[in-house]
């Protein structure tokens, strides 16, 4: 259903930008004015931020097509010669600074231009350049208008829903580590969960190239946190299933792994619990020798469990540590209850 209202938006813009550019450029009598809509719908077909700088990189190369249309018009006197030297001269130029997306406005321009032949003139460059300027404006104005607010809403709720995921994640291991089976959901819940997080990963960056304000990075910046918290569980899963025979020291890391739930949360700075396993650590190194080899190897196994559950813990303590000032107002800031919350988690 999101899909649906975004491509039915995208194709409205296009449809009505489109026909505007036309009978703009018909009003003002301009020879191929069919192309200023081709010059709107090829770019209304890209994000905010982009269309801005597409519209700025296909003004300068349509400057720098004009400078060498006049400069071959003079030296080649075959239109087809003229032609495949132009585009060849444009197309070149266009990839090796990077501006592949503006070949498709420029050819035509070309074209346009080689018909005039060595009656090339100002007033043929002028037609195109107004013919690029009605597309670009009119599609900057139009891709002005983005359903952003509700964008940040869908993104917003991914994050709960992915807090909430990884919540259940880390009790199916906490219930293994207790002595439960492994439920045969949890490595299947992880790996959806990877996969659902790099689409949200795209849709934050969607919101980014669409929106003026300041922080949207923030938001990408967290779910690539949540992504690596989540290789980090593909691991420790990996770890636990290794383990023959559960040690006794076992409860102790499930017991932190039920603690740790509540604070899988996104405005929570994990200083208390970084604190609370590096006691688990200490009490882990008074504990006596393993008795026997199978006894070595499933506590060895148990300490990379803990490891993994510190680099968990470490993603989040980078996160909130990298963040700007306006990011981190907005991080203490995305929950009614923020201030609570930070008053909690800090003492």
């Amino acid at each position: 259903m999101k899909r649906t209202r975004k491509n039915l938006l995208l194709a409205l813009k296009i449809g009505l930008g489109s026909s505007i550019a036309i009978i703009i450029a018909q009003s003002l009598h301009l020879e191929y004015a069919v192309s200023a809509g081709t010059v709107t719908l090829l770019t209304l077909m890209t994000s905010k931020w982009e269309t801005i700088r597409l519209s700025v990189s296909r003004l300068a190369t349509f400057a720098l097509t004009a400078v060498l249309a006049w400069v071959i018009f003079h030296l080649v006197d075959s239109m087809w010669v003229t032609y495949g030297l132009l585009l060849t001269l444009v197309v070149f130029i266009a990839e090796t600074c990077g501006w592949r997306s503006t070949i498709s406005v420029n050819s035509v321009a070309v074209a346009h231009l080689v018909t005039a032949g060595k009656g090339l003139t100002v007033g043929a460059v002028w037609n195109e350049l107004q013919l690029v300027l009605i597309g670009v404006v009119i599609a900057v104005v139009l891709n002005l208008f983005h359903a952003n607010l509700t964008h940040k809403r869908e993104i917003v709720a991914a994050m709960r829903e992915t807090e909430s995921r990884l919540q259940s994640i880390l009790r199916g291991l906490a219930d293994y580590l207790s002595g439960s089976e492994m439920a045969e959901h949890v490595w299947s819940d992880i790996c959806t969960l990877e996969a659902d997080i790099l689409n949200y990963i795209q849709s934050a960056n969607e919101y980014q190239e669409n929106t003026f304000v300041s922080h949207p990075q923030y938001y990408i910046s967290y779910f690539e946190m949540r992504y690596e918290q989540c290789r980090i569980l593909h691991n420790l899963h990996y770890e636990l299933v290794k383990i023959q025979s559960i040690p006794r020291q076992a409860r102790t890391v499930a017991d932190y792994l039920y603690y740790l739930v509540d604070y899988v949360i996104e405005i929570n700075t994990p200083d208390q619990q970084i604190q609370r396993l590096n006691g688990i650590f200490a009490a882990m190194k008074e504990e006596e020798l393993p008795q026997s080899r199978d006894e070595f190897e499933d506590r060895a196994l148990l300490f990379h469990v803990l490891m993994d559950i510190q680099d968990f813990l470490i993603c989040k303590a980078d996160f909130v540590a990298k963040m700007d000032d306006q990011q981190r107002t907005l991080y203490w800031g995305n929950s009614d209850s923020a201030f609570f919350l930070k008053d909690k988690v800090m003492k």
